[in-house]
């Protein structure tokens, strides 16, 4: 997962990932929930290949959450960043959350322009991911970094990946319709957990390309080790499965880069299954490591990022 980055951080720096949300009792989060969603986190022997297409999938399921909580991060409110614009996009359930996303400053012009959505990790977003995004303006991309439902003091109820895809997506049209962008050049990177939500956004609707990093591809292997954060109905698979890249891999609607820090959870067999099923369906898919740890890497994922999606210019 990807730690909050301050101001105050450098981007290679790992920190303390977040506190308990149990508070003062005294008990990790865990410990309060009902038996049968803690029992639910074993893992299938092999991971469940879905027939219908993910965008479909989604049109029919509804996440139940038995918790209704914020963003599992400690943050502050939002403000305007150094070279970027604080603005505001309709997320939520049909758009009824008002969002902020921060805007690379650009002109429009009538030579279009491509942009980058790039969904942070952690649980709260900060100015360190902002200053990670300079290379794709400096590059000629306009870049839009939003926040997700229940972070930094946000509206919303945290879901754990599903709901927030929803605000990924509607991100995302927000970014495609602004004046001067090019819609056909409209790419996709996210790092940790936006990494795990730039794959299953990219597998609900079309991008030119996805450069996911970092990611998580089963959430049962997530909330097995974050089992704070569950937050839904843990008796019900499909509620996992939703959740899980690699039970939808046909589904992948671009070309995707899967990057990963040398240093860190290597690619395991979830990830080379998910390969093997996005390659099955005919779209290319490929992994490359690059030096560095979990949050160290990002720096040279995002230049290596820039050099992918130039290939689809």
């Amino acid at each position: 997962m990807l730690d909050k980055l301050s101001s105050t951080d450098t981007v290679s720096k790992r920190l303390t990932r977040r506190t308990l949300l149990a508070g003062a009792a005294g008990l990790s989060a865990a410990a309060l929930l009902a038996p049968h969603a803690r029992a639910s986190l074993t893992m299938p022997e092999f991971m469940p290949l879905e027939a219908v297409d993910y965008a479909d999938a989604r049109k029919r399921f509804h996440t139940h959450l038995l918790r209704k909580i914020s963003a599992p991060e400690k943050s502050s409110p939002l403000g305007t960043p150094d070279g970027g614009t604080r603005v505001t996009y309709p997320g939520g359930p049909n758009g009824s959350i008002e969002l902020v996303a921060w805007l690379s400053d650009y002109t429009p012009s009538s030579t279009l322009k491509p942009a980058v959505l790039f969904l942070h990790g952690g649980n709260a977003t900060g100015d360190g991911h902002w200053a990670l995004m300079k290379p794709y303006w400096d590059a000629g991309f306009v870049v839009l970094l939003p926040s997700f439902r229940g972070e930094n003091g946000q509206k919303g109820n945290y879901s754990g990946f599903y709901d927030e895809t929803s605000d990924a997506l509607a991100a995302a049209s927000y970014l495609e319709n602004l004046p001067g962008i090019d819609k056909d050049r409209l790419y996709l990177a996210g790092h940790s957990n936006g990494g795990t939500l730039s794959l299953l956004a990219s597998m609900t609707r079309k991008f030119r390309a996805a450069v996911p990093i970092s990611a998580g591809v089963n959430s049962w292997r997530y909330f097995n080790r974050y089992s704070d954060e569950l937050c839904f109905d843990g008796s019900n698979p499909q509620e996992f499965i939703m959740r899980s890249s690699v039970c939808f891999g046909p589904s992948l609607k671009c070309p995707t880069l899967l990057l990963r820090g040398t240093e860190e959870r290597p690619f395991d067999d979830d990830h080379k299954l998910l390969m093997e099923r996005v390659r099955s369906a005919g779209m290319p898919i490929d992994n490359m490591l690059l030096k560095g740890t979990h949050n160290g890497v990002v720096p040279g994922a995002v230049v290596e990022s820039i050099r992918f999606f130039n290939q689809f210019a």
